[in-house]
């Protein structure tokens, strides 16, 4: 079979494809698998991935992956798959209570960010990334392994240790969609154990216990015939491999297995409405479910094919949808139709709706009967070449970067082969599928799957989702809800019509822009231009993304130039411009013209400064930057799509004030800055009528109808040589008329002094506290960073004291900021969730470790945990292209030297102990903060 020419590919990868087509596909072949990956199996029945990839360098992900999660639970163990996997560190054969923790920081992993795991219905996943410039550190790694698979020690002392923080856990997922999901998963699962089994588990169960138990289901199901070691990263395969056959090989099957079974999922025998209502549910939904049925993973390339028809079908259907909600008043804020997954083994098509002001009807209508049209009429040929563009340009792009992927990526796809049977036939192998199958899928054949997947009038289940009546606001009944889906079923449908738009953006490019000066930072190996229109340009080329280039520009302004009246219209200036779209294109035209490309564009109209943000790829700069052009220049003005973005952001406030958690937000505001008018709370419906079209239009034109003063800075897989032209010539053109470029310091400034306010709303037994401490200070990069390094360090004593030993927390901490505009100004926020017996105990703790670090500071070994992990993160982040865009942006908004990026390791290991004390000396006065407590309701509170 002939390959079809793809002009983004080199030479040498289409010589490869070429040689890979030699061999003619047949559809009746399996899948094979990829040939960069190693899978074995050892004679106990372990199965084990390997990978050797150089990204990131001089680290390995390690996972091990269980076919163990909540469904296998007994009736006295609900939860319990969860709780082991909070017991893996908590004692084992070669690590004490703790142990594993500190000995993983001292080597530059954190916990929660690098060190983590998950359970879930049918699965647990433990994820240890280790650096591997020390030797011993993966040998260390694979023992840490070893212990979770066999090692466990479930000590009763450190189980109920750990049930305080796995109940804290469970608090913090409580509230309106809990308590809707409950109600909802036993319909939604047709009466499945897997709604009977939520991993978190019964907090009758968690409190109650005993060891035996929790020893039961590890030695029931943690065993090697269920589990997986995934070695991916900067290793030699055959040592990983020997690795893994030392630590794992040893590992026995019990003598007589319980079987592993998957729940099943009965069919509907009805078709059924739900309605769930709750006071706090922050918006309303309606949700229309079709039958189940038998999930099919792709094992022969026939299959693949078929998935494919299925996304190019899926893509199609996807933006039909959101065409409808680009209407002056849309049928719904959101939505979408799709098969999906619903869980391990089961699919079903579904369609789903966030409601407007319209409500229910006008929703469903759009949803069934967009869906009846695609089923009875099928999509145009323009619709499928464009999604047949998109996903080949897909292929390609992943196909490119195949050398340049991180490995958390490539064990993320093994775990799913492991668990799903998810088909790895390798980015090489799917690329030539995509290029010999995808032009072979004629209209005809999408239409008539089409026909056959979308349902008709089938056993169905409706649920509407949303806040309780009110005044004014009424909420369907289940027979109106099925009312409502019937008379969208017998409404008459007709085919769509396609708009002709144009085949691109711009003619060509404009005449007249040159570069008149260049020169050369050889030591970060960025080029700076300054254009004849005195506009300034950064260049980072960069060989980190074989097919990624990334765009950013800033100039002071932004909304600062506005007084307080316009303060709406300047902060929601350039999302009504987004909005609507450039030239004669609509957001959506615009897709349609971008079709097969890979670029975004989008403006910001920040508090001190504005700018563009972009990306493409390395073929599509072109594109990227007669966006950035027409934003300049020819911005649309549509009364209609902005009429629609009005009512979908009013739509979307109005029931954000019902949520604890935005009220509690709003508060914090509040008492840091008053009554503000600039202060960026909650938004209200009222807000957005402060909002109007030509106002909005006219600041956005005022701050972009000129690039004098602007910066912009490009990063990634760019030559040059080719880049320099397109420069010249896009944005050498921009319009530089006198405008300010300067911020105007509006005189904002939080609170002095000691502010306590307590809020009391929700009706789960829940609260969190928020603690911050704000000031003035002469900003320099050094203070950032012993103020970063404070927070740090702190955060180690919340895991080791709120959380392992008082048992009170399960997440939360400390997060600081340091800024120089408009003022000097420093920030220290502390945010711990908790219940609401334990708030003063738990801020008398946060306290108590703050005055031991400005009387004692930090250990030194804590605070060489931070500066390692530091360093680490560092390393790796100097090969990302969006490191280097966010240093060079700052170099540009602070006035520093660029280079300073590469002293970065200097600054860090500078920091001493003693630096960090002075910095809680400095920063957290006990005479100077505001603290904010969010209580449920009712004041139940012993200590209140």
């Amino acid at each position: 079979m002939k390959l079809s020419k793809l002009r983004l590919i080199s030479g040498a990868v289409l010589l490869a494809c070429a040689c890979m087509a030699q061999a003619e596909i047949r559809l009746s072949d399996p899948l094979p698998l990829a040939p960069e990956v190693t899978v074995g199996k050892l004679p106990n029945g372990l199965t084990y991935y390997i990978k050797k990839n150089a990204r990131p360098a001089q680290k390995v992900e390690l996972r091990l992956v269980v076919k163990a999660g909540s469904i296998l639970e007994d009736d006295d163990q609900q939860g319990l798959a969860h709780f082991t996997e909070h017991m893996a560190f908590n004692g084992s054969t070669h690590f004490k209570r703790n142990e594993l923790i500190s000995y993983l920081q001292s080597i530059g992993v954190k916990f929660g960010a690098d060190l983590n795991a998950y359970t879930s219905f049918d699965e647990t996943v433990y994820v240890l990334p280790i650096p591997t410039n020390k030797k011993e550190n993966l040998e260390k790694g694979f023992l840490v392994l070893e212990d979770w698979a066999h090692g466990l020690k479930f000590n009763p002392a450190d189980i109920n240790s750990e049930r305080g923080i796995v109940l804290e856990e469970a608090r913090l997922g409580k509230g309106a969609s809990d308590r809707m999901n409950k109600v909802l998963y036993p319909k939604l699962l047709n009466g499945s154990r897997y709604a009977e089994r939520m991993p978190i588990g019964k907090e009758s169960v968690l409190k109650t216990f005993k060891p035996e138990a929790i020893k039961r289901f590890y030695k029931d199901w943690y065993r090697p015939d269920l589990m997986a070691v995934m070695v991916v990263g900067d290793v030699e395969p055959k040592q990983a491999e020997k690795l893994i056959r030392q630590h794992f090989g040893k590992l026995k099957n019990p003598a007589k297995p319980r079987p592993r079974l998957y729940a099943e999922v009965p069919q509907r025998s009805q078709t059924e409405a739900l309605v769930i209502t709750d006071k706090e549910a922050p918006d309303d939904s309606v949700f229309i479910r079709y039958p189940i049925r038998a999930a099919q993973e792709p094992v022969t390339i026939a299959d693949y094919r078929r998935q494919m028809i299925e996304n190019l079908y899926g893509q199609m259907l996807s933006a039909r949808m959101q065409e409808l909600t680009q209407q002056a008043n849309p049928p719904f804020i959101q939505g979408g139709s799709s098969m999906g997954k619903l869980v391990r083994g089961y699919e079903s098509f579904s369609a789903y709706a966030l409601l407007g002001k319209g409500g229910v009807q006008p929703a469903v209508d759009a949803l069934v009967q967009e869906d009846e049209r695609a089923r009875r009429f099928g999509f145009s040929q323009d619709e499928l070449d464009r999604a047949r563009k998109d996903m080949l340009r897909n292929y390609e792009r992943a196909y490119s970067e195949r050398d340049k992927s991180d490995s958390a990526g490539f064990v993320a796809e093994y775990s799913r082969n492991f668990l799903e049977q998810e088909a790895i036939p390798g980015i090489a192998n799917e690329l030539l599928y995509a290029q010999e199958l995808l032009p072979q899928v004629t209209l005809q054949e999408i239409n008539e799957t089409v026909a056959k997947v979308i349902p008709d009038q089938q056993k169905k289940l409706v649920v509407f989702m949303g806040a309780e009546p009110k005044a004014g606001v009424s909420v369907p009944t289940q027979q109106q809800l099925l009312d409502a889906v019937a008379k969208a079923e017998q409404q008459k449908v007709e085919p769509r019509t396609e708009k002709v738009l144009a085949s691109k953006l711009m003619d060509g490019p404009p005449a007249g822009g040159s570069i008149v000066s260049e020169k050369l930072n050889s030591a970060i190996g960025v080029t700076e231009l300054t254009l004849g229109n005195g506009v300034r340009v950064l260049l980072k080329p960069t060989d980190f993304k074989n097919d990624q280039v990334l765009m950013g520009s800033t100039r002071f302004g932004g909304q600062s130039l506005f007084g307080d009246a316009d303060i709406y219209n300047a902060r929601y200036a350039s999302a009504v411009v987004g909005s609507m779209g450039l030239k004669d294109l609509a957001p959506l035209d615009l897709q349609k013209v971008l079709a097969g490309k890979t670029v975004n564009v989008g403006a910001s109209l920040g508090e001190l400064s504005e700018g563009f943000g972009g990306s493409a790829s390395s073929a599509d700069v072109e594109a990227m930057l007669q966006l950035v052009y027409l934003y300049f220049n020819d911005v649309r003005k549509d009364a209609g799509l902005y009429q629609s973005f009005i009512g979908k952001q009013q739509d979307l406030a109005k029931n954000s004030m019902a949520q604890p958690e935005a009220v509690f937000y709003d508060a914090i505001q509040h008492a840091m800055f008053g009554d503000n008018p600039r202060v960026d709370g909650v938004p209200r419906v009222a807000d957005f009528d402060k909002v109007g079209l030509d106002r909005s239009l006219d600041i956005f034109r005022q701050r972009f109808s000129s690039a004098r003063g602007m910066t912009f800075i490009f990063a990634g897989s760019f030559e040059l040589d080719k880049i320099k032209p397109l420069i010249a010539s896009y944005l050498g053109t921009l319009p530089v008329g006198d405008v300010p470029h300067a911020y105007r310091d509006v005189g904002m400034r939080p609170v002095t002094g000691v502010v306590k306010k307590d809020i009391y709303m929700g009706s789960e037994p829940k609260s969190t506290i928020s603690i911050t401490f704000n000031g003035d200070v002469a900003y320099s990069d050094e203070q950032k960073l012993t103020l970063q390094a404070l927070g740090e360090v702190l955060n180690l004593k919340v895991i080791e004291v709120l959380r392992e030993k008082m048992s009170m927390i399960y997440g939360g901490g400390f997060e600081t900021s340091m800024g120089q505009h408009p003022y000097g100004h420093y920030s220290v926020a502390l945010n711990l969730p908790t219940g609401p017996e334990n708030v003063d105990k738990v801020i008398a703790a946060a306290f108590a470790e703050i005055n031991k670090m400005k009387t004692d500071g930090p250990s030194a070994a804590d605070l060489e945990k931070v500066k390692l992990n530091w360093i680490t993160r560092q390393q790796k982040s100097l090969r990302e292209n969006r490191y280097w865009m966010s240093q060079l942006m700052g170099s540009v908004t602070q006035g520093r030297d660029p280079a300073h990026i590469l002293r970065y390791e200097q600054r860090v290991r500078a920091i001493t102990p003693q630096a960090v004390k002075l910095a809680a000396q400095r920063y957290l006065d006990m005479h100077n903060y505001v603290q904010v407590v969010l209580y449920p309701e009712r004041k139940n509170v012993a200590a209140k």
